[in-house]
C-alpha cells in the first residue's frame, strides 16, 4: 500500500511539472551534526599579512576578518561589523574585497542599482534558491528582511566601487580530486584518490586553511570537463542555435552592461546556480522574465559550458 501511494505521489509531481531537484555538486549542504573544531586560543596568520586572529573572532559574523586592510577603502560599518543582533557584516561572506566564495556572490564592481535590487528580491521572495537547506541563501534572506534601505545602499556603494581581479583557476579535466562537503563548499575528501568528473563543476580552495581562515588573498580552482570551455564560448558567443548569445545582455566581454550583471571571472558554481534557479522559475525579478526565453532550452551540460567559460574570463 505504501508502495503505490508513493508511486501515486510521484506520479501527480511529475504531472504538475514538479521542479527538477538541484545537482549536489553545484548547492552543497553541510552534512548534519557538522561543527567546527574548538578554538584553541591560538592567534592565527596568514602570508603577507601582520594581522593575527583567534578562531573565534575569525567566526565572528558581525566582525569581518580584514587580514589585508590595505588592499580595499575603508569599508562603512554595515559591511565591516553589520548591526547587531541581526544584520551581519557583508564583508564576512563576501570578503573585504568582495570577491566571495563559491557558496555566495562576488560582488566587487557590480552595478550599485544590481545590488540594491537582488538584496529586495531575497527580501521579498523574489529571489529563492532551489535547495532549501542552502544556509547562505537562507542567511541572505533573513539579512534582507531586516536590513535598512540606508545600510543596503552603503554595502552596495562600497562593493560597487571594487575593482573585480582574477579569483578563480578554471581547469578542463576528465578526474578530479574526490570532495566532500564543508563550510557550505567543496573541499577535499580526506581518503586520497580521483574520480571522474561526469557533467559536473568542482570548485575548491587553492588553500583550505587559508580560505577557511577567510583570508581574502587564497583563491579557487574550478575544475571543469574537457571540451567544456568550447561549447561554453559557443552557447556565450552565439547561441549555438539554441538560445541567445549572452553578450547582448551582459556584454561582448561579459564584464557587463548598464544595469546588467558582469559574468567573467565569477564563480562557476555560482553562475550555474543562478541560471539552474531561474529556468526552474525561482527568480522573479525585474531582469528574470527577460532570462526565462534564454534558459529554458539549456541543458545542465550547456549550463555548466556556460559558467566554465564565464569563470574563465578576465574580469
Amino acid at each position: 500500500m505504501g508502495r503505490l501511494v508513493s508511486c501515486a505521489l510521484l506520479f501527480i509531481a511529475c504531472a504538475a511539472g514538479a521542479a527538477e531537484p538541484p545537482p549536489p555538486w553545484a548547492y552543497p549542504v553541510n552534512p548534519p551534526g557538522a561543527q567546527p573544531p574548538a578554538d584553541d586560543g591560538v592567534p592565527r596568520h596568514v602570508p603577507d599579512s601582520s594581522a593575527a586572529f583567534t578562531l573565534t573572532r575569525i567566526r565572528d559574523l558581525f566582525d569581518a576578518p580584514d587580514w589585508h586592510p590595505e588592499d580595499h577603502p575603508s569599508m562603512p560599518q554595515i559591511v565591516a561589523h553589520g548591526r547587531r543582533p541581526e544584520v551581519f557584516a557583508c564583508g564576512y561572506c563576501h570578503l573585504p574585497n568582495g570577491l566571495g566564495r563559491p557558496e555566495n556572490a562576488s560582488l566587487a564592481g557590480l552595478p550599485a542599482a544590481y545590488i540594491v535590487q537582488q538584496v529586495e528580491d531575497f527580501r521579498s521572495g523574489a529571489r529563492r534558491s532551489a535547495e532549501p537547506a542552502s544556509l547562505p541563501i537562507n542567511l541572505m534572506t533573513a539579512v534582507a528582511k531586516v536590513a535598512t534601505a540606508e545600510e543596503v545602499q552603503a554595502a552596495a556603494a562600497y562593493f560597487a566601487a571594487l575593482k573585480p581581479r582574477k579569483w578563480i583557476h578554471v581547469v578542463e579535466t576528465d578526474t578530479v580530486p574526490k570532495t566532500r562537503v564543508g563550510g557550505w563548499m567543496l573541499i577535499a575528501a580526506e581518503s586520497a584518490g580521483t574520480e571522474p568528473i561526469g557533467n559536473r563543476i568542482i570548485e575548491m580552495p587553492l588553500d583550505l586553511e587559508r580560505t577557511e581562515l577567510r583570508d581574502s588573498k587564497s583563491p579557487f580552482r574550478a575544475f571543469v570537463p574537457t571540451g567544456s570551455l568550447a561549447r561554453g564560448e559557443a552557447l556565450v558567443n552565439t547561441g549555438a542555435g539554441k538560445t541567445t548569445a549572452c553578450g547582448v545582455c551582459h556584454g561582448g566581454d561579459l564584464r557587463g552592461l548598464g544595469p546588467v550583471p558582469a559574468l567573467a571571472g565569477r564563480s562557476p558554481s555560482y553562475l550555474f546556480r543562478q541560471l539552474f534557479d531561474m529556468k526552474q522559475g525561482l527568480r522573479h525579478g525585474p531582469w528574470a522574465a527577460l532570462m526565462k526565453p534564454v534558459v529554458t532550452p539549456l541543458t545542465e551540460e550547456d549550463m555548466v559550458s556556460i559558467a566554465a567559460y564565464a569563470a574563465s574570463r578576465n574580469p
